[in-house]
């Protein structure tokens, strides 16, 4: 299974456990796993769908979700088939280069939506804090280039990670205790010092999704002052209301993600069934849930897919 030239190890493919010690329960996890992926499928899709078709929903907050959802749907799409096809096949082979090309898919797009979301902070900030400019700061040229900027971003930040561990020799094994390809699943493997990758990864992790997460708190941080110099109380409440949907997704999102980044780098002590039930969660339920966040609480939205669901007919 090994193939090897002069300087290094390369393995022809690398094998995925899956969810090391719940193995014969792994025909089980698959289901709720495939239907979550449906969920979101569908519900990523419909948005998509509504806020083309709708000419009223084409506002920078709707674009930018739009790109949010794009960007779940690719990150999801990654790893559940063949998470799927594990599950039910016991299909656990993936070839070296599928794997770098998974990995990159992976964390590459999750860094994406980490800065949509930084944008839709941004967004929530020029809405409550300069009402009056917000057209003509967030025009739609501008909404277009932040989403390029920020795809350029992902693409270009994490594209040293599949390029670094090409290099690395895979002496030891070829099996990787996931569901999928991850970064330090990998530089696991090597048998070569990592010290440097493993620094590496950690700064690139923290100029995208670190700084964003911080660049999104001093945004609320300036839209809280905002909020609290209004003199009504109903006021406040309706302001902060329009970004409930936005800090829900944040909370979805940032949790299991950095969960998952700690505990594979500092967590020596947590269960590995328990990891990879959180880095699953990270990459299935959000793209789920955050289209369904928006839907269930923008009356706008929800109003455009009962009636593209249910349409009325005369």
């Amino acid at each position: 299974m090994f193939t090897s030239n002069s300087t290094r190890l390369h393995p022809s493919t690398f094998i995925l456990l899956g969810i090391p010690g719940l193995e014969a329960a792994h025909m089980w996890i698959s289901i709720p796993f495939g239907l979550v992926y449906l969920m979101a499928l569908l519900a990523n899709f419909t948005l998509l769908i509504i806020i083309k078709m709708e000419a009223s929903l084409r506002e920078p907050m709707y674009l930018f979700l739009c790109m949010v959802a794009g960007a779940d749907l690719v990150t999801c799409s990654t790893v559940v088939p063949k998470l799927l096809s594990l599950f039910w096949f016991n299909d656990r082979e993936i070839s070296f280069e599928g794997c770098l090309t998974q990995m990159f898919f992976v964390h590459s797009f999750s860094s994406i939506v980490s800065g949509f979301f930084l944008a839709m902070a941004f967004d929530r900030y020029v809405a409550i804090c300069h009402p009056l400019r917000h057209s003509s700061i967030l025009t739609h040229p501008v909404v277009n280039g932040m989403g390029l900027a920020l795809f350029l971003r992902g693409i270009l930040m994490l594209s040293g990670h599949p390029l670094l561990l090409r290099w690395l020799p895979y002496c030891r094994t070829n099996i990787i205790a996931h569901t999928y390809c991850e970064f330090m699943a990998l530089v696991k493997l090597a048998c070569a010092e990592t010290r440097v990758i493993r620094a590496y990864g950690l700064t690139v992790a923290f100029l995208v999704a670190g700084l964003d997460f911080l660049l999104i708190i001093c945004s609320y941080i300036l839209i809280l002052r905002a909020v609290f110099r209004l003199l009504s109380k109903d006021a406040r409440l309706k302001t902060l209301g329009t970004c409930g949907s936005h800090v829900c997704m944040i909370l979805v999102s940032y949790i299991p993600a950095f969960f998952s980044f700690l505990t594979h780098r500092f967590g020596h002590h947590i269960a590995p069934h328990i990891h990879i039930f959180v880095a699953n969660i990270y990459v299935l339920v959000p793209p789920m849930v955050n289209p369904i966040i928006y839907g269930v609480r923008t009356k706008r939205i929800r109003e455009k897919v009962l009636k593209f669901l249910f349409p009325i007919k005369s």
